[in-house]
């Protein structure tokens, strides 16, 4: 089977926010970022309340919205910040055989991914898992690389069950 698509670098930064929200890895680091941070906020304010002269009260309302609104808001800094940064690596260099055209083979043996910068090549098995989000489809290949497809260039529902009988599913 065959399929056509054009990998634009939106759909790079849409894999790498996907990824970040679902590996265990990404999950721990926010939560841990998320949680943390308001309580340093608040160790500060206690920090603050013995060793000055200033009024207790008044710090533990600021530094308390403060760590409120961290605890609120992060997620979408979080998120923000990693598209940045794939954004500001996309930039860094060439990227031909990664965004543009693209044509994936798929078959008994494997699939191959041809692009401008020549095929690349795996064997069936080397796909790791088969998952989706609400505008793509990632074949991982490793714990951080996947093939990306996008379902605006692709028959959703017929890729999908292609894909899960080639994989066996």
């Amino acid at each position: 089977m065959e399929f056509q698509y054009e990998l634009t670098e939106e759909d790079v930064v849409a894999f790498n926010v996907y990824h970040v929200k679902n590996s265990n890895l990404g999950r721990k680091s926010l939560r841990w970022q998320r949680v943390v941070s308001p309580l340093l906020f608040l160790l500060f304010a206690v920090f603050l309340s013995v060793s000055t002269e200033l009024e207790t009260g008044p710090l533990f309302v600021v530094f308390g919205l403060t760590a409120i609104l961290w605890a609120i808001y992060y997620p979408k800094y979080f998120y923000w910040h990693v598209t940045r940064q794939v954004r500001k690596a996309l930039k860094e260099g060439k990227n031909d055989g990664l965004v543009g055209s693209h044509v994936l083979k798929m078959n008994k043996q494997g699939l191959t991914d041809i692009s401008s910068n020549g095929e690349s090549k795996m064997i069936r098995e080397a796909v790791k898992q088969f998952k989706e989000d609400v505008g793509h489809f990632y074949l991982y290949n490793s714990a951080v690389s996947a093939v990306i497809i996008p379902k605006r260039d692709v028959d959703a529902e017929a890729f999908r069950k292609f894909v899960n009988k080639w994989l066996g599913h």
